[in-house]
C-alpha cells in the first residue's frame, strides 16, 4: 500500500478512507463501489504521500476529489 513500514500511517490510511466511505455512502454518492474504493484510496494515498496527516482533512480532500471525478464522468457522458 504506502510503502511508509509505519503502522501510523496505515491506521490514518484506514480510517479517513473509512469515514469517507462511510458520509458517501450515507448520502448514496456511491454508485459503483469498486471504482469508488479505487478513488478515495488513491486520493488519500496521495495526501499522505505529500506530508497531510490529519485524519479529517484526507477524507475531507479525498470526498470533495471524488465528487470531482463524478461530476466530470457525468459530464462527459459517463456513468457513476
Amino acid at each position: 500500500m504506502l510503502g511508509y513500514g509505519s503502522e501510523r500511517m496505515a491506521m490514518l490510511f484506514e480510517d479517513s478512507l473509512q469515514i469517507a466511505w462511510d458520509y458517501l455512502e450515507r448520502l448514496g454518492e456511491i454508485d459503483e463501489p469498486a471504482l469508488a474504493a479505487r478513488y478515495l484510496s488513491d486520493a488519500i494515498e496521495r495526501r499522505l504521500r505529500s506530508g497531510e496527516d490529519h485524519r479529517i482533512l484526507l477524507s475531507n480532500h479525498a470526498i470533495n476529489d471524488y465528487r470531482r471525478f463524478v461530476q466530470d464522468r457525468r459530464r462527459h457522458g459517463d456513468r457513476l
